[in-house]
């Protein structure tokens, strides 16, 4: 069937688009087809009404479009050549607007074929959105609704898609190449962009508003130390003690809420492991930028349309410590995972790292016993807090204050046991001075106390000075 029959038969169909997701053959969402990678256009995209009288920027866009994805399936062009189909859909594009004898100005004319581009190509009306570098997260709430995050602030944005056929269409062109799919049956996926982007998608019957669709968008060029110096996130006194904790083979946890700033934070911290020792990653979906030459990425999968095939972090977690690591790094515990965790951080393998959602650090090891019992395993909660006293060594607590700036409020040394409980004890804390101009004034600062795992940090040849932990410290 010819891209232009598809359309067609999609354009007439009407109807709601959780009902013809619905009917659509399973192998259509598993993996795209053939048909679908050479042509590159919607199933779903509607014919324009041939009684239209062109009016308006969007009917014109619609109706060129339409011409367009005709001449490229007439072609027969690889869309999977970009370059090549960028420039096949310019000739075309100038010889329809001469054809229809269409007069633009210079930058109406380069809207519109930059539109045209990112519907056949790219991802519809969110492309300028996600070549926008100061834009942190895209949402999109409905056909009608995105709204951006910038600089930590959220705000509505004037980008509108057609109709939830449309957010569809893009949904489908973002999962396809992943293998993985979007329907009635699993309305809710995890994907990312090629850029490692994170991508959340919901739809009907789970999203009441329409299609949802969340990017978790990352930096082109991964951010260091010193960004995080520059932000005010660190100083260069915690940014030298966790370089410290890092090549000092201390078991650490990233704790905070979400959009905290919790991976960019792992990124750092894992930049830091020496560049001679194997690293193994477990990621929900791969986002870690680690610079390393000795790297193995593991991701986890969903279940298939039949519902079997799943692998769990769990599962690979398990799988790595066969694998010979050095470090293990898992990109977020959210379930029994996080036992299985703690068991290879207490079975040799130091220096692993992991975050996590919480509010604080003492809610970080309450979390933990929490996961651990999520696995299934009968343990007496004693038994596990030995497991999590003996395995964490450090906590760092990330947030995302209310002025949209992301800083390390707690640096946190989990010291043993005492009795039942779990003894912690703050080695930094943030502490806030002033607000002013809509912005949190305060800076991150010792608490006076050295750590007991000091004497760790030595024995791999680190000797910080003790200013680091503020003048006249003490045990």
């Amino acid at each position: 069937m010819s891209l232009l029959s598809r359309i067609d038969k999609s354009g007439k169909s009407g109807g709601g688009g959780s009902n013809q997701r619905g009917n659509q053959r399973p192998h259509e969402h598993a993996r795209p087809n053939e048909e679908d990678n050479r042509a590159g256009a919607s199933r779903r995209m509607k014919a324009p009404d041939a009684n239209a009288t062109g009016g308006g920027y969007m009917d014109l866009k619609v109706r060129v479009q339409y011409k367009l994805l005709a001449e490229i399936d007439q072609k027969n062009i690889d869309t999977s050549r970009k370059d090549e189909v960028r420039r096949h859909i310019e000739e075309l594009f100038n010889a329809i607007l001469a054809e229809e004898s269409m007069v633009l100005s210079r930058t109406e004319r380069q809207r519109l074929f930059d539109a045209i581009v990112a519907e056949i190509l790219g991802f519809g009306p969110i492309e300028p959105l996600l070549n926008d570098d100061s834009i942190t997260e895209v949402m999109v709430n409905g056909p009608k609704s995105v709204f951006v995050e910038r600089k930590g602030n959220v705000m509505r944005t004037p980008v509108t898609f057609d109709d939830d056929e449309h957010v569809l269409r893009i949904i489908d062109r973002i999962v396809a190449p992943l293998g993985r799919r979007v329907d009635e049956s699993s309305p809710m996926v995890d994907a990312r962009l090629p850029d490692g982007s994170r991508v959340n998608v919901v739809i009907r019957p789970i999203a009441l508003n329409g299609p949802t669709v969340t990017i978790r968008k990352f930096a082109r060029d991964a951010l260091g130390t010193q960004d995080l110096i520059r932000f005010g996130s660190m100083t260069v006194e915690i940014a030298d003690f966790l370089r410290a904790c890092v090549i000092g083979r201390l078991n650490m946890v990233v704790s905070g809420g979400t959009g905290s700033g919790k991976t960019t934070l792992l990124n750092v911290l894992s930049n830091y492991i020496p560049n001679d020792e194997r690293i193994i990653t477990v990621e929900n979906a791969a986002e870690l930028q680690l610079q390393q030459e000795h790297v193995v990425t593991l991701e986890s999968r969903p279940a298939n349309i039949e519902g079997v095939g799943a692998v769990s972090i769990q599962d690979l977690v398990v799988n790595c410590l066969r694998m010979r690591p050095e470090r293990i790094i898992v990109g977020e515990c959210r379930a029994g995972e996080a036992l299985d965790m703690l068991q290879a951080m207490n079975t040799g393998h130091d220096g692993s790292l992991t975050t996590l959602h919480a509010n604080s650090p003492r809610d970080t090891v309450s979390r933990l016993e929490v996961m651990c019992l999520m696995a299934g395993v009968e343990l007496p909660v004693r038994a596990i807090r030995e497991q999590i006293a003996s395995a964490i060594d450090v906590v760092c607590q990330q947030s995302r204050l209310r002025d949209g700036s992301r800083k390390i409020m707690y640096i946190t040394e989990v010291q043993g046991m005492e009795g039942e409980m779990i003894t912690m004890s703050d080695i930094f804390e943030f502490e806030q001075t002033g607000y002013e101009s809509g912005k949190i004034i305060g800076r991150i600062r010792p608490t006076g106390i050295r750590p007991k795992f000091i004497d760790q940090i030595e024995d791999a040849g680190i000797h910080l000075p003790p200013s680091t932990f503020g003048v006249g410290t003490r045990r």
